[in-house]
């Protein structure tokens, strides 16, 4: 709970104001029945029909009142419920993105998702249930012992004797849930990440006829989530018989032990009205309290959760240049004997971690190009994560122009570059904004970065031009465009460093080709590093890398490698024909 509360302090003022009007609306509520009880002991007694439409007003007075405050109040605590949701929804996604690649890993993309989603939604009905009926349902119920109690004592007693035990009942089986619900939520995350791999591959999935298939993975796993779920739910369903049954033997003996007094002339028919009453308000009041705690179960689960997102320590902090690797090597970017794995070294993580790059070392000048080519899986993009220190190396280090990468702050180092990424994001917005993407690009450099990246063509059959709204993933864009869109969101902004990962696998080879020469011709500055199974794309760059099973097994030029590695040859050969 400490983790809602630091959410709630900004929201004390107006959570103090809904609190009093939450109050006073309660104790209303508990004087109607008061109300009642004085009317037929006392006023229709004296056969007084003005005395009878007077106390009848007052209580219409009452119920009113009561309602309108109610309302305000339930309104207020709808508004504090929203706007402090929100602020937890947004250092979510703020911590979201400023993850390592590691922890993302770690956590998981649907995990992220639903906690997102599910998980701030049980917060948020936390917050707004625990203003409403977290403050009326204990009233009805003390108030209405406390209100009995000063009517009739003997019966009020069999009321104290039931009250405990139920409040009891409640905290005890509360407690118990909430594992439960840590469960229900983990299940919650599986069903995220098959909705998404099925709607981001939902044409494979229709091109090999897999709908079946992919439907019964589903609920496999959606009838996993709702045994728990169930599982769950009946533990936290129990207070509500127990604590029912615990009421109706109050209300049996209250009825009995009322009617005798009544025979015997102790007490008035009155009052037995007004404890039924009473009686039915603690019932409704016990229930509140029962919702309450378990929402609060959920509470706590998915506080737990998005907790450990938003107060998860950074592990990719910038360290201080004294206490940095230095090197003595000349040049703009120089991987130093780097050798780095995926996964945690924790034992129990249940998997072997296997090298994905073995002692990479190579120097890249400013201004110079490099390719990286090699099998799926032989860690191209990987060289390219580390660079941008999207995670750590585990031996060895990585320069850029002289200093240690991780003596950069992160938006320093991450400036420097323009990148395009294997299956990178079209956002649902205009193209206009999804090449500028945020950065302060005029609308000369966009179109500019547009042509360079053989986009204008295309660009300029729309009517609208830049300002064509692309959907969700470019589903409206060719592969081709989409591409040439991404490429030109890495030109817009003149990077120093260029990194072009598998970016022109959509694109004819003479609109590759113009792509190349219009990078070297306008971006001659910029250091290029491309990641390409196309040998026609890197075999004219100052450098390339030959990769496998993380490994360099050739460095050098074209000619080079054409002359020292035979998996260079073997790929040259294959797509280029070659003998």
């Amino acid at each position: 709970m400490k983790f809602i509360l630091k959410y709630l302090k900004k929201y004390l003022g107006i959570m103090a104001v809904g609190t009093f009007i939450k109050i006073v609306a309660s104790m209303g509520e508990l004087l109607i029945p008061y109300v009642l009880e004085h009317i037929i002991d006392n006023v229709v007694p004296r056969k007084q029909v003005s005395a009878v439409l007077i106390w009848a007003l007052v209580m219409i007075v009452l119920a009113v009142l009561v309602r309108q405050f109610n309302i305000t109040a339930n309104r207020m605590a709808v508004r504090v419920s929203k706007d402090s949701n929100y602020d937890i929804r947004r250092d979510l996604f703020w911590k979201s993105l400023n993850l390592s690649g590691s922890q993302v890993d770690e956590i998981g993309l649907p995990s992220l998702t639903s906690r997102m989603t599910s998980d701030s939604y049980n917060l948020q009905n936390f917050i707004r249930s625990v203003q409403t009926m977290g403050i009326r349902a204990p009233i009805l119920l003390l108030g209405g012992i406390l209100v009995t109690l000063a009517m009739d004592r003997r019966l009020a007693l069999i009321l104290c004797t039931m009250a405990p035990l139920m409040i009891a009942i409640m905290v005890y089986i509360s407690l118990k849930g909430i594992p439960f619900y840590e469960k229900v939520q983990a299940s919650v995350d599986d069903i995220v990440r098959i909705m998404r791999e099925n709607i981001t591959g939902i044409r494979v999935v229709k091109a090999l006829s897999k709908e079946d298939y992919e439907k019964k993975r589903y609920e496999k796993t959606n009838d996993e989530m709702t045994k728990r779920d169930i599982t769950a739910g009946a533990v936290m369903a129990l207070p509500g018989p127990l604590v029912t049954m615990l009421l109706n033997i109050g209300l049996t003996l209250v009825v009995f032990v009322g009617a005798y007094l009544v025979n015997q002339g102790v007490t008035k028919p009155g009052v037995i009205l007004a404890f039924l009453t009473y009686f039915n308000m603690m019932m409704m009041g016990t229930m509140g309290l029962s919702r309450v705690f378990i929402m609060m179960s959920k509470a706590n689960a998915s506080a737990d959760r998005i907790s450990a997102v938003i107060y998860r320590e950074e592990d990719l902090k910038t360290i201080p240049e004294d206490e940095a690797a230095h090197t003595d090597r000349e040049g703009y970017i120089v991987f130093d004997h780097v050798t780095f794995r995926y996964g945690s070294d924790d034992p129990l993580a249940g998997h072997d971690r296997q090298n994905c790059l073995t002692d990479i070392d190579f120097t890249m000048q400013k201004g110079g190009s490099l390719g990286i080519i090699g099998a799926t899986g032989s860690g191209k993009t990987t060289i390219a994560n580390l660079l941008m220190r999207f995670y750590d190396a585990d031996q060895g280090h990585i320069f850029l122009d002289g200093r240690d990468v991780r003596t950069y702050e992160k938006d320093e180092l991450h400036n420097l570059f323009g990148v395009v990424f294997q299956n990178d994001v079209i956002f649902a917005e205009s193209l206009r904004d999804n090449i500028a993407f945020g950065r302060k690009v005029d609308e000369e450099r966009l179109w500019a970065a547009a042509e360079d990246a053989r986009a204008k063509d295309f660009l300029s059959k729309y009517e609208d031009g830049l300002d064509h709204e692309a959907v969700i993933h470019g589903a409206n864009l060719s592969g081709g465009q989409k591409q040439r869109i991404l490429i030109a969101r890495a030109l817009a902004a003149k990077p120093k460093i260029l990194i072009l990962d598998d970016s022109s696998s959509a694109l004819d080879y003479k609109t590759d080709a113009d792509l190349r020469k219009a990078i070297r011709e306008n971006y001659d500055d910029a250091t290029t590093i491309v990641i390409a199974q196309r040998i026609s794309s890197i075999m004219s760059l100052d450098d390339i890398i030959v990769l496998d099973e993380g490994e360099i097994i050739g460095h050098g030029t074209h000619e080079q490698l054409m002359q020292d590695c035979s998996l260079y040859r073997d790929i040259y050969r294959t797509q280029m024909g070659g003998v």
